[in-house]
C-alpha cells in the first residue's frame, strides 16, 4: 500500500439543471415553521394540510377490513404495472354507475399509487421538452411537474369574480401553441368548482382547435384531475368534459383515485383513465418508475368499490362532516367581515378547502409594526392567532395575493369557533 497520502480535491457536487433549479415546496417550509411552534409547546391550529388526521376522519370500516383480509390472503407481491384487472374492472363499473363514463378496463384504465405517478405519467407521455402546458395559478403542483418535464409554461391567472376557476376566454389566446391543457375540478387549493357553462366553454376550444390541426401535428390533450369529484357541497355539482361532449374521449385524461374520496392518502390507490394509446405508454413509463399502488390495497379496492351501498353510506356520511367545518368557517369569517374587519371568503363547493381572504397590507401591528406583505401577514396570523394557512402564492399566484386555502382535513369541529375567536381577537390589534 502507497505511503503518500493522496490529495483529495474539494469540488461542488454538480448535479443536474433540472435537479439544481427545482423549487422546493412552499407548503413543506411553512410546515417546517408549524413544527418547530409546536415543539416549543404552542397550541397551533393547522389548516394547512390537503390531508386528512385518520382520527377524524378515518378511511371506510369496510375497506380497512378488505385490505387486512387481503394481507392476511397473501397478496404482498408485485401487481401487473396496469393495475390488477379486478380492480381495473371494479373502477370501470364504478366510473359507469357515477358517472355514466365508459372505460375498458382492458386498456383505457391504469391504476398507480396515489394521483402523483399518474400526473407525471401524463406529462412526461404528452409533453416533449420545449412543449406548452397550460394550467391556472393558483393550481397544485402543474408548476412543478412543468419543470420535471422541461415544459414551456402558460400560466393563467385566475380571478375571484369567477371562484379562480379559469374561464375560455382565459385559455383561448394560447391553445393553438399548446400540447397540453392541466385542469382541476373541484380545484386544489380553491374548493371550487367548474360550472356546466365554463367546462362546456373550454371544451368547445379544445375541440375546435384540434378539428383545426392536421394528421402531422400531435392533438392538444386536457388532464382532467377530478381527484375530489365526490366531495361537492351545496347544490354544487360535478362536471367532466366526456359526459358533456363524448368526443372530448380522444384527448382527455382523467385523474382519480380513492385518495380524497375516502380520506385515503395513504392506501395509495390512484387510477387515470383516457384514450389507450396514451395509456399504454404511461403503463411503459411507470413499470419503470414502480410506481404501482400495493397490491393488497388493489385488491381492498376492488372488492369495497363494489359494494355502493357501503360506497354510499360512508360518503353520506363524511361528507356531511366535511360540509360542516366548511360551512362553519365560511360563516365565521362572514361574520368578521360584517363586523369590519378586512376578510372575506367564498363560499365552500367541493373539495377539503375554504378560499379565504386576509386583506391586510399596510396595516399596524400593536408595536407600530407593519405588515408589508403576504409574507408578514402570514407570519402574524401564525404568531398572534396561531392559525396558519397556506398564502395562494404556494400555489403559483403572486408573492402578495391576499388569498389563503383553508383546510379542514385535521380539523375537529369544536375548533372552527375556537379559529376564528382567535382571528377576531388578533384582527382586533391591527390598525
Amino acid at each position: 500500500m502507497p505511503s503518500e497520502i493522496l490529495e483529495i480535491k474539494e469540488r461542488t457536487l454538480m448535479v443536474s439543471d433540472m435537479a439544481e433549479t427545482l423549487i422546493a415546496s412552499e407548503i413543506i417550509k411553512l410546515a417546517g415553521e408549524i413544527n418547530e411552534k409546536i415543539k416549543k409547546g404552542e397550541r397551533i391550529y393547522n389548516l394547512t394540510i390537503g390531508d386528512f388526521d385518520s382520527k377524524i376522519f378515518p378511511i371506510p370500516a369496510k375497506l380497512e377490513e378488505e385490505i387486512i383480509k387481503a394481507y392476511k390472503e397473501g397478496a404482498t407481491n408485485y401487481p401487473p404495472a396496469d393495475g390488477l384487472f379486478e380492480t381495473r374492472e371494479a373502477v370501470s363499473k364504478f366510473l359507469a354507475e357515477k358517472e355514466g363514463l365508459d372505460y375498458s378496463p382492458a386498456n383505457e384504465i391504469l391504476i398507480a399509487a396515489g394521483a402523483r405517478p399518474l400526473i407525471y405519467a401524463t406529462y412526461q407521455t404528452i409533453v416533449h421538452p420545449g412543449d406548452t402546458v397550460i394550467f391556472p395559478v393558483p393550481s397544485w403542483n402543474n408548476n412543478h411537474y412543468s419543470h420535471l418535464s422541461h415544459a414551456k409554461k402558460i400560466e393563467i391567472l385566475a380571478r375571484p369574480e369567477n371562484n379562480f376557476m379559469p374561464t375560455a376566454s382565459d385559455l383561448k389566446p394560447y391553445l393553438n401553441q399548446a400540447a397540453l391543457v392541466a385542469l382541476c375540478s373541484p380545484l386544489n387549493p380553491t374548493g371550487t368548482a367548474f360550472t356546466k357553462q365554463g367546462l362546456e366553454e373550454i371544451c368547445e376550444l379544445i375541440l375546435e382547435e384540434n378539428n383545426s390541426r392536421d394528421e402531422s401535428q400531435k392533438p392538444l390533450y386536457l388532464m382532467y384531475d377530478q381527484i375530489y369529484w365526490v366531495l361537492t357541497f351545496g347544490g354544487t355539482e360535478h362536471y367532466n368534459p366526456v359526459s358533456l361532449f363524448p368526443e372530448m374521449k380522444n384527448y382527455t385524461l382523467f385523474i382519480d383515485g380513492l385518495s380524497k374520496s375516502f380520506a385515503a392518502t395513504g392506501v395509495r390507490v390512484g387510477w387515470t383513465f383516457g384514450p389507450s394509446r396514451v395509456i399504454g405508454k404511461m403503463k411503459s413509463i411507470l413499470s419503470h418508475l414502480g410506481a404501482w399502488a400495493p397490491k393488497a390495497e388493489q385488491v381492498a379496492a376492488a372488492r369495497y368499490l363494489s359494494r355502493l351501498s357501503d360506497v354510499e353510506s360512508y360518503l353520506n356520511k363524511f361528507k356531511q362532516q366535511v360540509s360542516e367545518r366548511l360551512e362553519g368557517f365560511y360563516n365565521g369569517f362572514m361574520e368578521l367581515k360584517n363586523e369590519g374587519f378586512k376578510v372575506d371568503a367564498i363560499s365552500p363547493q367541493a373539495a377539503i378547502y375554504l378560499t379565504v381572504q386576509f386583506d391586510l397590507h399596510g396595516m399596524k401591528k400593536e408595536g407600530g409594526a407593519i405588515l408589508k406583505n403576504t409574507k408578514d401577514i402570514t407570519k402574524y396570523l401564525l404568531d398572534e392567532a396561531k392559525v396558519a394557512i397556506v398564502p395562494f402564492h404556494a400555489f403559483g399566484d403572486s408573492d402578495n395575493s391576499t388569498w389563503y386555502r383553508l383546510s379542514v382535513g385535521t380539523c375537529k369541529i369544536d375548533e372552527v369557533e375556537e379559529v376564528i375567536k382567535n382571528l377576531r381577537k388578533s384582527l382586533g390589534k391591527l390598525s
